[in-house]
């Protein structure tokens, strides 16, 4: 395998991009913990949609959609985008409540309800989750890189880990943004330049039509149960995400909260035909590549129809949308850890300027954690499916629904994040009964107990939490 100069080329120009931005602010923009790790509260509407974007775009939303169009879901892969987006609508309802706790991290809101219990368990199962995403994202990264460069991946393993938390360890969240807009544009606007020239390159529209069994073009050829889990699932994921609700209370205001997860929602929609369309073109033109799994039909057919250049700017730009994902989860874990752990239980009344440096620190190490994780090889799906699982279930409840029940209890939020934990990894040790996901059984169950639970005690007369909100 030789080495692909263009992608190579592009992908070095992004990371001394990464880099540059990093250095620029760290030296003009960080003053305080605060520009950190929430980006000073200063992120407009469309640096925030597209961190949303960004982080739901990277190998899964790409040549993950490509793949699933390819080899089985049809057009209908287009839903697992699009599925997301729907997700980000109801998301908009609990985005200003989010940005109004002024808070830094979800285990802090949790801690002003539901007591320390709640919030170091919330805390444990965030930074874990987040090591495990930022493990499969690191070796995802890999993969592409060796694939592009023909570099051991063992060796790309620690290039990425090493770009990821210098640029992450440099300039926080606000360096994160602004790479994610640059990120979302370049592979949006990369595939849909490319899909014109494939779609001419196999014979056009027609072709499809004419090729591709009816059913291949249906659009909801996957089932509506499938959509509607997908959907679900999203939504938990989303909502009990620190990578997600970091963005929000980064944001200038409540409203531009509001008007991001919406614009989102818009961005997504626009990305998930794309990879699509590709994954179709492949289907008819070469329904034998990978022995019929597709696995590289995104790849294949830009490289084989698209101008070289673009070819470039994609395969660059899934290694940009992979690691931009990376340096979110590195990020949130080491400012969780910091904050909601060293701060409140080791030393209350660290100096500012060491709450930088402290979590500068935590990026490298947790950085080498998930480095060392991701050495072992294990499926990307596997983590990211244990990972999401173990974030959203337990506290799914006692966060999202501790933002808008007044009536909550102690006890309601702290059940909640038990039930919804244990619960998840008995439906995953079941292999999802019913067809059901982990995330959705076990966010449901920690729903139910959060209202039982709160229902019973009100009726005693149990007092309320107190609110999230500073008042």
């Amino acid at each position: 395998m030789q080495i692909q100069v263009v992608p190579v080329i592009i992908l070095v120009i992004y990371v001394i991009g990464m880099f540059s931005i990093g250095f620029l602010v760290n030296k003009f923009f960080i003053k305080d913990s605060t520009d950190y790790m929430v980006a000073g509260r200063q992120m407009g509407v469309l640096m925030v949609a597209c961190s949303l974007s960004a982080n739901n775009v990277g190998g899964g939303s790409t040549t993950g959609v490509a793949t699933k169009a390819f080899a089985g879901w049809g057009l209908s892969a287009a839903w697992y985008v699009i599925a997301a987006a729907v997700a980000m609508v109801p998301l908009a309802y609990f985005a200003p409540k989010i940005r109004k706790t002024m808070a830094v991290t979800i285990p802090e809101v949790v801690h002003r309800r539901f007591g320390s219990f709640a919030s170091s368990f919330t805390a444990i199962l965030n930074i874990s989750s987040l090591i495990c995403l930022t493990a499969s994202q690191i070796l995802a990264s890999a993969v592409v890189i060796s694939s592009i460069t023909n570099i051991p991946q063992n060796v790309c393993l620690l290039i990425a880990a090493i770009v990821i938390a210098v640029y992450t360890s440099m300039g926080g969240m606000m360096a994160d943004g602004i790479a994610d807009i640059i990120q979302f544009f370049v592979i949006l606007i990369g595939l849909a330049i490319a899909v014109p020239f494939i779609i001419n390159g196999i014979g056009g529209i027609e072709r499809l039509q004419r090729d591709l069994p009816p059913v291949e073009l249906n659009f909801f050829k996957v089932g509506v149960p499938t959509i509607l889990s997908l959907i679900f699932n999203y939504f938990c994921t989303f909502i009990s995400g620190p990578e997600i609700s970091g963005r929000f209370a980064g944001s200038e205001n409540e409203d531009a909260t509001r008007k991001s997860s919406l614009l989102s929602a818009v961005f997504m929609v626009l990305m998930a035909f794309l990879p699509t369309v590709i994954g179709l073109c492949a289907l008819a033109e070469n329904p034998g590549l990978d022995g019929g799994e597709g696995t590289s039909a995104l790849m294949w057919a830009t490289s084989t129809y698209a101008p070289g250049i673009i070819t470039g700017v994609v395969s660059a730009s899934i290694v940009a949308a992979t690691m931009s994902s990376a340096d979110s989860n590195l990020l949130c874990a080491s400012t969780i850890l910091i904050k909601d752990i060293y701060q409140r239980f080791i030393n209350p009344d660290v100096e500012d300027d060491k709450l930088i440096r402290y979590t500068r620190l935590s990026n490298i190490s947790i950085c080498i954690l998930a480095t060392l994780i991701s050495l072992f090889k294990i499926p990307i799906l596997t983590l990211n499916l244990f990972a999401f699982a173990l974030r959203s279930a337990g506290p799914f409840a006692a966060y999202a629904l501790g933002l808008v029940v007044p009536k909550a209890t102690k006890n309601a939020g702290i059940y909640s994040i038990i039930v919804g934990s244990v619960t998840v990894i008995i439906w995953q040790i079941l292999d999802s009964p019913f067809g059901i996901l982990p995330v959705v059984f076990g966010s449901l169950c920690g729903v139910i107990t959060f209202m039982l639970v709160t229902y019973i005690e009100s009726k005693r007369g149990v007092k309320p939490a107190p609110s999230p909100y500073i008042e």
